[in-house]
């Protein structure tokens, strides 16, 4: 959907992240994780604002341990950019809000 999140779990990891011709924010979280919540809305909003340059995806770990063990997520909320099939930036936690999230993708943007 344009201008927001989709979920992506271990059977979509492939074609939805690694396989993407755009950059791609991953949101690494849980239902139960306080921090991720405090978070949600920043990436939402993120996602928002690059709608037409970057792909935002969120990968609940509970239900999708594979990808998250792979990507050696030991902690969440991790926040992943990808490009071209490879990780170039991370950040574990919710500081910083939507200001941290922008530094952590301009970089990778067209």
């Amino acid at each position: 959907m344009a201008g927001g999140t989709r979920d992506v779990d271990d059977t979509t990891w492939q074609t939805e992240v690694l396989g993407s011709d755009q950059p791609v924010l991953v949101d690494f979280w849980a239902p139960w994780c306080g921090p991720c919540k405090m978070i949600g809305p920043h990436v939402e909003a993120l996602a928002g604002e690059h709608a037409a340059t970057l792909k935002v995806v969120k990968v609940n770990v509970d239900t999708a341990p594979r990808t998250a063990a792979a990507n050696r997520v030991s902690s969440i909320p991790a926040l992943v950019v990808f490009k071209n099939g490879r990780e170039v930036g991370r950040q574990l936690g919710a500081q910083g809000g939507l200001a941290a999230l922008r530094k952590l993708v301009s970089p990778h943007l067209g």
